[in-house]
């Protein structure tokens, strides 16, 4: 009878198929094992009946002693459970408060078994506790949900207690899976909140900190590829939890780490996590030009660019960002791991596994592949191109910089250039991106515009990372001057080629880069601000902008001598200085007008109307003689060079002011400045897959996809072996109900491990023909 109906089942109609789905997700939720009908009683789990008697008021020890022991037996039904939680009202949850305070408890104990089922099932039922109960009081104090969850006086030894065994967990001899499991549940504790600093819950997790044990995981090359992802994440939160309002021990204990695997195994998992994103959106890339869609657009032009670029928007990943960022802005020594090198190797994934619980998470989200991480020794090859941390977080940003429309994206753009900021900063960070001696091609992606080809890559020189930066800081600013202006990005950018220039200035180094590209793109950026003043104006201070701006080519003029890699580059300069001074006339004249009338902004103008004293008076000195050279040799229009000529022979007779505190800036300040972005970004992402655990299938590995480790066996000698199972179950269907410890128990028949998901299918499959 099985045989048949198994294989008619087969044939059931997709539709039928979905529906039947959603239902058995419904049933589940209700504990349910069958539909309800007239004839028959609905069946519920046995741990759903352990749940109602939790749920009582009595104690559910009181007639059963071995009560809490079978509890850890039985698969958890998370569903149940947080849905159980969430529907009790007030006065209900002060009767059940005794049960759900002794139910914690019980499961802090059961960490420290034996059998591996009971401390999965104990882990997964903390979870539940953790979301159903902070779901049910989003409203109430922290105080009170503490109490609801182990008692206010009792909750500072049961979280000790918890801490402790997880602390154990995870620094012991514990399976894998187990170690997943920990990791999970304090992610789903640090993310179970709105707005993490508001989870007094954590404060515990502040007093019995698992910061060593966080460090021994990224330290260890097998643990580190199994768990490094969720380690880095959870310490990027911990980090964020009241760092603003009181000392958080896991700040001061990540800016003093100086042990060399730690932080390389760190950086190790960003990398990998950054490299995959990388890999996904180049593959999405790829796909998209190879098809139908990119010849129709080369047919009529390109007018579906737009269109284009939009479909190749994704989900970036701000969890491994802000780790990031806390690493190089809190961690000195983390600097020297952005440039260590290794090969660059395009990773492919394993063929991903169905799990049909856990939906498909957007791209750049789930944790990455973990082939580099797991072997960091690599063989090389010489014709291999070797990258490093810095090289892949460039081309990450240079893909989530392209598209600043919507709030999330802008503010992940504006992360990477606060990190990039932090860089900049950095005395050594600035050394070894000028080292001529670390010189790398660096592909950076580039937005998709009409008027200019797409960049070939075996075109792209070695050279040292500073360029990389540059052309992206350039890239950025030639590509976004649009309606929707984003104007804290271009502040952040042109704040990033000051930095870079004082270093230069300050070491005399003379990098060889294409300086012009830059100049033009200022250029043009003034002339978009001139050309938007009135709206702009409603909502920026476009003077302060145009100040540093204006201030980029006083730098030049001032102090280039220093830094320009030849005298040429000096002259190319002042030719497009004088080439484009209708720009900075019509500049000149709209600060004065503003500085001179009674305003809101008479004195962010009145600073640029004094910025631009040089680069006027070299406009009003070589003009005439670039005017007097025409007339004299009858030149209608002069090419380049003449005009460089004039340029080089008049030097002599320029008279310039010198300007102080060019070479000086503002150094980055988390607090107060940044203290508001951190707290937005930090609450909105814990909604997100990129922090988010959720018990019915989330990104990466959630508890419902958890498979406890079992011995190989032979799928057709387990099916036969399951039958054989449900045989005895047809011959006495009363006694369903008893059966649940043998399923949870996974009874093994001779050499065949049979798992409950394998039977709770079968059987449910069984019920739903009967």
């Amino acid at each position: 009878m099985f045989l048949r109906c198994h294989h008619t089942s087969n044939l059931i109609n997709p539709h039928q198929q979905q529906g039947s789905a959603d239902m058995s997700q419904v049933e589940k939720k209700a504990g349910l094992l069958r539909r309800t009908s007239s004839s028959k009683k609905p069946l519920k789990e046995k741990v759903v009946l352990m749940y109602d008697e939790i749920f009582a008021k009595e104690d559910p020890a009181k007639n059963n002693p071995r009560f809490w022991d079978e509890l850890f037996l039985m698969k958890v039904n998370l569903e149940y459970l947080e849905s159980k939680l969430e529907s009790i009202d007030g006065e209900d949850a002060q009767c059940i408060q005794d049960n759900v305070n002794s139910l914690f408890h019980h499961c802090v104990q059961a960490l420290g078994e034996e059998h591996q089922i009971k401390v999965v099932n104990a882990l997964q039922t903390l979870c539940a506790l953790f979301r159903g109960v902070h779901h049910k009081n989003k409203s109430a104090s922290g105080f009170d949900i503490i109490n609801m969850l182990m008692g206010f006086d009792k909750a500072e030894q049961r979280m000790k207690d918890l801490m402790e065994r997880l602390d154990s967990l995870l620094c012991g001899d514990s399976s894998e899976s187990l170690k997943s499991l920990c990791l999970k549940l304090l992610l789903c504790l640090v993310t179970v909140t709105d707005n993490i600093s508001q989870n007094t819950i954590l404060e515990y997790v502040m007093i019995n900190s698992i910061f060593e044990a966080i460090l021994q995981i990224l330290s260890d090359s097998s643990s580190r590829g199994q768990h490094g992802y969720d380690a880095v994440v959870l310490l990027a939160l911990l980090v964020n939890y009241r760092k603003y309002e009181s000392v958080n021990p896991y700040i001061v204990k990540l800016s003093i780490v100086d042990d060399e695997p730690t932080l390389d195994g760190m950086g190790m998992v960003v990398h990998q996590a950054l490299t995959e994103y990388n890999r996904q959106y180049k593959d999405k890339e790829e796909e998209h030009q190879g098809g139908f869609f990119s010849a129709l657009t080369s047919m009529v032009g390109s007018m579906f660019i737009a269109d284009a670029d939009e479909k190749l928007s994704v989900q970036t990943n701000e969890a491994i960002l802000l780790a990031l960022y806390e690493a190089v802005h809190l961690n000195r020594n983390f600097i020297t791991v952005l440039a260590q090198s290794h090969p660059e190797i395009d990773i492919v994934p394993a063929p991903p596994t169905p799990t049909p619980t856990t939906p498909t998470t957007p791209l750049g989200t789930t944790p990455p592949s973990l082939d580099v991480i797991n072997n960091p020794e690599l063989p090389l090859d010489p014709n291999l191109q070797t990258s490093n941390l810095l090289i892949t977080f460039l081309k990450y940003a240079s893909i989530v910089m392209q598209d600043t429309k919507d709030e999330h994206r802008l503010n992940s753009a504006r992360l990477c250039l606060i990190i990039l900021t932090c860089i900049a900063e950095d005395q050594y960070a600035d050394a070894f991106l000028h080292d001529d001696n670390m010189n790398f091609r660096v592909e950076l992606h580039r937005m998709p515009m009409r008027h200019r080809k797409k960049a070939v890559g075996k075109n792209i020189p070695s050279r040292p990372l500073v360029c990389a930066v540059l052309d992206l800081m350039v890239e950025f600013v030639v590509t976004h001057m649009m309606k929707d202006f984003p104007f804290d990005l271009y502040l952040r950018c042109v704040q990033i080629i000051h930095k870079l220039l004082c270093y230069q200035k300050k070491c005399r180094i003379r990098l060889h880069y294409t300086w012009r590209e830059l100049w033009s793109a200022l250029i043009n950026l003034l002339k978009f601000l001139m050309s938007n003043e009135t709206s702009l104006l409603s909502k920026h201070n476009i003077f302060h902008l145009a100040l540093l701006i204006v201030n980029l080519f006083n730098m030049f003029i001032t102090y280039g001598d220093t830094f320009l890699p030849t005298s040429n580059s000096y002259d190319e300069l002042y030719y497009e200085i004088v080439r484009m001074h209708q720009v900075f006339d019509n500049l000149y004249c709209m600060v004065l007008r503003v500085s001179t009338n009674a305003g809101q902004w008479k004195e962010a103008a009145s600073k640029v109307t004094h910025a631009l004293v040089n680069i006027r008076a070299i406009v009003n000195h070589f003009n005439p003689k670039i005017e007097s050279y025409a007339a004299v040799n009858h030149i209608s229009q002069l090419s380049e060079e003449q005009v460089l000529e004039v340029v080089r022979s008049n030097y002599d007779t320029l008279t310039l002011k010198l300007q102080d505190g060019l070479d000086q800036f503002e150094r980055y300040s988390e607090q107060p400045k940044e203290a508001a972005f951190f707290k937005e970004l930090v609450r909105s992402r814990t909604h997100t897959r990129g922090f988010r655990v959720s018990g019915s299938g989330g990104g990466g590995r959630g508890f419902e996809s958890f498979e406890r480790e079992k011995n190989p066996i032979d799928e057709a000698e387990l099916e036969l072996k399951c039958l054989w199972v449900f045989c005895e179950v047809l011959m006495s269907e009363f006694l369903l109900s008893e059966i649940f410890p043998v399923i949870n128990l996974n009874r093994c028949y001779g050499k065949v491990f049979v798992t409950e998901k394998v039977l709770d299918e079968y059987l449910i499959h069984f019920l739903k023909l009967n």
